[in-house]
């Protein structure tokens, strides 16, 4: 859906794994104990994942500019290497807030586990991932939401309805 709008997707996760699985990456083993323990991985190495990627896009096709960033930013330090890096670069127009009970989350993410082979895909990192959430996490949703720029969906719905939710929120925003 968001390539309908001009927007090209970029997860910090995926790129962050992507990483740590890169044959001579010097950030691969520190990433990987990073996700293991439900932590945020430090943020010039996300930082720098993004932005390589972002360029990458932007010199194959100087057209895609518009990016859909998920999974970032995570925390104040996030939000901070963010501006110190991308201020005058790139505007944040808003953040798709998808909001959805814990248990679901993880009752999902262990479905996903059963095929994944993703090392975070278990209750016990799972519930770090949630506790880091509502510590770190949630302001910043909260400090954008001060702002006027949450768009919230409620990811408890179905899969068809939240979609339908998704396409309206891009509908409007363009």
């Amino acid at each position: 859906v968001f390539q309908k709008y001009g927007y090209t997707h970029l997860s910090a996760g995926d790129l962050l794994r992507d990483e740590r699985k890169r044959p001579g990456s010097q950030y691969g083993e520190l990433i990987e104990n990073y996700i293991k323990e439900g932590e945020i991985v430090p943020v010039e190495i996300t930082i720098s994942l993004l932005k390589r990627a972002m360029d990458q896009t932007m010199a194959a096709n100087s057209q895609k500019n518009k990016f859909l960033i998920d999974g970032f930013p995570r925390n104040e330090n996030n939000l901070q290497g963010w501006k110190k890096t991308m201020d005058g670069k790139a505007d944040v127009s808003f953040v798709l807030f998808f909001d959805c009970d814990n248990e679901i989350c993880i009752g999902r993410c262990l479905e996903r586990g059963k095929s994944s082979g993703r090392s975070d895909d278990n209750r016990e990192s799972l519930e770090k991932r949630i506790h880091t959430y509502l510590q770190s996490t949630k302001p910043i949703i909260d400090l954008y939401e001060r702002m006027g720029k949450v768009r919230k969906v409620d990811a408890s719905k179905s899969v068809d309805e939240v979609f339908e939710k998704v396409v309206q929120i891009f509908d409007k925003e363009g």
